[in-house]
């Protein structure tokens, strides 16, 4: 890469001291990091900002007029308060500094300006201690005509900012590396600018940092939210590009897959003939397959990739299914085992690789996989040990991708002599804009369509801070249901009182709410629920076992801490119909399938995600009895956490409920080895409202790759992606 103007570093532009403190807030270390710290917002000096509405413990940058300013004694020791206080004509604010009276020089009745702090209060009054401001120039202010109404509307830039780097300071520093910046090459091409009246690289960035209206500020805005959606989809494509580079091993059906097919007992759906043919064609090419297929709950994934590896295992080539947990990896041995047939299982030789595995097991179980003789191979993240070695490693299958990191399914690549076909599952629907964004190095394939005969789930929320006494009725409900021979799961987000689930797989509860769940001594049979219901492993499973409801009933946990000795003979215990109830924590969430279960409850349902529910909702209804799903809840009605809840309930579409789900917790970092929630790398792009420009992108994308795939005749736009794309980030697009 050329260094250009935006690869100067902050120190030579601005100082040592401002480099550091945007450095250590922000990791920014180049006038590029700088220059991409865009504005969140746009205020106006004529702004009136509703105070009436700022919350305590916010912070908060706002634009407001100085109604008063006192100064009075500190009672209990020596020195002195300044008291400010500041209006919108709605609502006030009060500003105090301590032993800063010289303020009061600058802080005048009358003033405007923004004010930036974190929302206190103090007997009942709101107020900003100690708050960062910059005050409007007085002489502008009480200028008239024209130039002062222009200036009233100017759009002030507001910025992402921390306690220790103020918006303000931000738009200074961004001013003066725009001043020094020298003429940019632009990363877009003129004709794709063109075609899409885009602005040049400079005048986007002057015009997002410095507007002097709205239009400005919205067309820099759109040209830079295309700028992000281009160079990603550059190098997802260019990704794609060279996986095709690379050799593979063709894999054909043949008498297994004939076989198999002739002796299944039902008739695969549309979708699931569809995918497999797609499947089929890319295990015959000699380069490797590098496929997403994606399905509700229940639509066949798993049986899409037994008919894979069986294509694999005609020549003696070797497949891995790689699963989040070890209940889960049991589950896709015995599935296994048991569609494939006594006579074709002996053939294929199914083993199970985990953690837990004897010294003697293991080393049993390491010869069948290095010899060849175990032509499937299901494990847990005990696959990616040194010592497990493959003879021909043909096709590497990942169930519910998303539990995985990057660099744990690029181990299990690398495991192949050649590079091995790679077969991507997850149940969790996934928008088109996140295909396209995420996964947009992989082909995609939806399984929409549910197998015959499967009856749609019942949903209902049980909102216990409006009907306390609903927390009884659920349990009665359950009972109801154990009545006519079925059983029940009750998920909660805790083994115990303090502690959340501790398998590595399993919800993470946040840090504020993994506290005291509920009063152990508060009776499970009482007709109100108590301030917060029971909501652990520990706790629930001795009072169901008292519930009036389930009198008589074998109620039994499940939980990560577990052996797998324990988890596998629980599970095995409630498919066979010994055990009523399984109380467990998201160690279910994928792949459990017991037919006779009807039946979930889950408490403090708000603590799970939207498509967490729908996984979990997914276990009941499996077999030809109808569906039930009780989402217990003490969350208010109106909050984010109950609308979370709502809206699992309202709908079985899991392609809805995703994009809902994208809609309230954002995209992650798709640029990143983090791959859910948190903060995203994108800066002005958002995959749950840009799919049009994330399209039109790709398509430019493209056809700029047929002509140049390697971007010799673009070096700005390679030096465009060399900035954008870090090691970190290009060593996720290369892995993934």
């Amino acid at each position: 890469m050329v260094p250009g103007p935006l690869d100067a570093k902050l120190v030579s532009v601005l100082g040592d001291r401002s480099a550091k403190s945007l450095s250590k807030a922000f990791g920014m270390t180049t006038v590029g990091d700088l220059l991409a710290h865009v504005p969140r917002r746009y205020a106006r000096r004529g702004e009136l900002t509703a105070l009436s509405e700022l919350q305590v413990n916010e912070s908060v940058t706002i634009v407001a007029e100085i109604l008063s300013v006192t100064e009075r004694s500190m009672r209990a020791r020596r020195g002195s308060i300044l008291e400010v206080t500041i209006g919108d004509g709605r609502g006030i604010l009060a500003l105090t500094f301590f032993n800063q009276a010289w303020r009061k020089a600058d802080l005048v009745k009358g003033r405007r300006g923004i004010f930036a702090g974190k929302v206190g209060g103090y007997r009942g009054i709101r107020q900003l201690a100690h708050p960062d401001y910059e005050l409007f120039e007085a002489g502008d202010e009480r200028d008239s005509g024209p130039t002062a109404q222009k200036w009233a509307m100017q759009p002030i830039p507001i910025y992402p900012a921390t306690s220790t780097v103020a918006s303000w300071q931000l738009q200074k520093a961004i001013a003066v590396a725009l001043d020094t910046l020298g003429p940019l090459d632009d990363p877009i091409p003129a004709e794709v600018r063109a075609e899409r009246e885009l602005l040049d690289h400079a005048t986007a960035l002057e015009w997002i940092h410095r507007p002097e209206d709205d239009r400005q500020w919205r067309r820099a805005r759109d040209t830079l939210r295309f700028h992000e959606a281009f160079l990603l989809q550059v190098a997802l494509l260019q990704r794609r590009a060279l996986l095709r580079e690379q050799p593979a091993t063709p894999r054909t059906p043949g008498t297994e897959l004939a076989g198999f097919d002739a002796e299944l007992p039902f008739t695969l759906t549309a979708d699931q003939e569809l995918v497999g043919q797609e499947v089929e064609r890319d295990l015959a090419s000699p380069v490797p397959m590098n496929r997403l297929v994606q399905g509700e709950v229940g639509s066949g994934k798993t049986l899409v990739a037994v008919r894979a590896m069986l294509t694999v295992a005609e020549d003696g080539g070797q497949s891995a299914l790689l699963a989040p947990t070890e209940v889960l990896a049991a589950q896709h041995l015995r599935s296994i085992v048991s569609v494939l047939g006594p006579d074709r299982a002996a053939r294929m030789r199914p083993v199970l690789l985990t953690g837990q595995l004897s010294a003697g097991e293991r080393r049993a179980t390491l010869l069948a996989i290095a010899s060849g003789a175990s032509r499937i191979v299901v494990g847990t993240h005990a696959l990616l040990g040194d010592k497990v070695q493959f003879a021909d490693l043909g096709l590497v299958v990942v169930d519910e991708q998303h539990r995985f990191g990057v660099e744990q399914r690029e181990t299990l690549r690398r495991k192949g002599a050649v590079p091995p076909h790679v077969l991507v599952l997850t149940a969790t629907p996934i928008p088109r804009t996140v295909a396209m964004t995420v996964f947009g190095d992989l082909d995609v394939s939806t399984i929409a369509t549910l197998p015959a005969g499967r009856i749609p789930i019942v949903s209902h929320v049980v909102p216990l801070a409006e009907r306390r006494e609903l927390w009884h009725r659920a349990w009665q409900r359950l009972g109801e249901e154990l009545a006519q021979g079925r059983q029940g799961f009750v998920v909660v987000p805790a083994i115990d009182a303090t502690t959340p689930e501790d398998d590595p797989d399993a919800l993470a509860t946040d840090a504020e709410e993994s506290g005291s769940v509920g009063a152990a001594d508060a009776a499970v049979g009482q007709a109100d629920a108590p301030p917060r219901p029971p909501a652990s492993v520990a706790e629930l499973t001795p009072l169901l076992r008292s519930h009036p409801a389930l009198e008589g009933r074998r109620v039994e946990p499940l939980h990560g801490r577990m052996s797998t000795e324990e988890k596998d003979a629980t599970m095995r215990a409630f498919a066979a119909g010994e055990i009523d109830v399984l109380v467990a924590t998201t160690v279910i969430e994928v792949g459990v399938d017991v037919p006779n279960a009807s039946t979930m409850v889950v408490v403090e349902a708000d603590r799970f995600g939207v498509s967490q529910l729908h996984q979990l909702r997914g276990r009941v209804g499996r077999g030809g009895v109808p569906g039930l799903c009780l989402f217990v809840t003490a969350a208010e009605q109106g909050s984010l956490a109950r609308e979370r809840v709502e809206a699992v309930a309202s709908t079985l579409d899991g392609f809805e409920l995703a994009s809902i789900d994208l809609e309230l917790r954002r995209e992650g970092d798709v640029l990143g080895a983090t791959q859910s929630g948190g903060r995203s790398s994108l800066r002005l792009l958002r995959v749950a409202k840009d799919g049009d420009v994330i399209g039109d992108a790709r398509e430019a994308a493209a056809l700029l790759l047929e002509r140049d795939p390697r971007l010799d005749g673009m070096p700005a736009l390679r030096d465009a992606l060399d900035r954008r794309l870090d090691d970190e980030a290009r060593a996720y697009l290369e892995k993934n």
